[in-house]
């Protein structure tokens, strides 16, 4: 990055904090479609991301070597910044989902936390979907999804990923 891109303060390195390799602590709602699932499950998996198009754009990679039935699984984020909106277009992909992209959720930071909105659909039923991001210092950071099944008067908390981080380079062969 040059010394020109780390001047523009418009909300293009929010995730700038994220960049490099993190351990990442999970613990999902087993069943996440079913809004009155109260079974947790935990696991560990290691994310990298890096900047791309002058920080227009960041792409991360998350890989869980054993999910809690036994299986690998691999996802990857897109986040795309809008300088006119200066919003966060932020897409998923994973192999629970060969070959699909979700739609994006978009936000913005004030400060340390992030929020995100949008929506998608469940098992033929549509959804809204939140992004919460909380930076706590350098080194430790967490995200958490939630669902609304009603319009987004309640939210289900489905997903909580806590970051601690392992480098601040992203993982070799990037």
């Amino acid at each position: 990055m040059t010394t020109s891109e780390n001047l523009i303060d418009d909300g293009r390195h929010d995730f700038d904090f994220l960049v490099g390799t993190w351990k990442v602590e999970h613990r999902k709602l087993a069943a996440m479609a079913d809004p009155h699932c109260t079974e947790w499950v935990e696991f560990e998996g290691v994310q990298w991301l890096r900047p791309t198009l002058g920080g227009l754009a960041n792409v991360d990679n998350l890989t869980v070597e054993k999910m809690p039935n036994g299986t690998r699984f691999e996802g990857m984020s897109l986040r795309l910044f809008n300088p006119e909106t200066r919003e966060w277009n932020i897409h998923w992909a994973s192999t629970a989902a060969p070959g699909h992209l979700d739609p994006p959720v978009t936000g913005r930071w004030t400060g340390t936390h992030g929020v995100f909105h949008g929506t998608d659909t469940v098992n033929g039923t549509p959804i809204e979907v939140r992004f919460d991001w909380n930076v706590f210092d350098a080194d430790t950071a967490q995200w958490e999804q939630a669902f609304s099944f009603d319009g987004g008067q309640t939210w289900v908390h489905n997903w909580r990923m806590s970051f601690t981080r392992i480098s601040r380079a992203a993982e070799a062969g990037v």
